[in-house]
């Protein structure tokens, strides 16, 4: 199903609105992708540029001599990665304003894969409203929890 989903930058900047057709996203662990996220592993959903509108255009890094990234010059958010000579590009799924439709349906630069971030489950589960340090914090500094 066809559905219109909203996302964008942490500090708001950058918007956009994308026509989505299906949960499918893709875990991706190449070199590139890691450094470029500071992570282990990057969420991406593949989409086609023209089912994507931007409230405001994303600034862009030329990643590679291939590839391009596109992100938020204030926030520093990650919001794209994409070849200039395709018709798709990739969203990055934590932008998605409820990224909670989407499932990793395979992985990719399975050469880099970090085997123990892979499975987390049973680890110790920890919300961020029961850590008291930062709780306090951001009471005493706007009076109440993010969102």
């Amino acid at each position: 199903m066809t559905q219109n989903m909203t996302g964008g930058c942490m500090c708001g900047k950058i918007r956009y609105t994308a026509s989505i057709e299906n949960d499918e996203a893709y875990l991706c662990h190449c070199r590139m992708c890691q450094r470029a996220s500071g992570n282990v592993s990057l969420a991406m959903k593949n989409a086609k540029k023209a089912d994507v509108s931007w409230k405001r255009e994303p600034d862009y890094y030329q990643s590679s001599p291939i590839a391009r990234r596109g992100f938020c010059s204030t926030c520093g958010t990650s919001l794209t990665f994409e070849f200039p000579d395709s018709e798709n590009m990739d969203l990055i799924v934590g932008t998605f304003d409820d990224p909670s439709r989407f499932r990793p349906f395979h992985h990719f630069g399975a050469e880099n894969i970090h085997r123990a971030w892979l499975n987390t489950e049973g680890l110790k589960e920890i919300r961020t409203d029961e850590h008291q340090g930062l709780v306090d914090r951001w009471m005493k500094t706007v009076g109440k929890l993010p969102d």
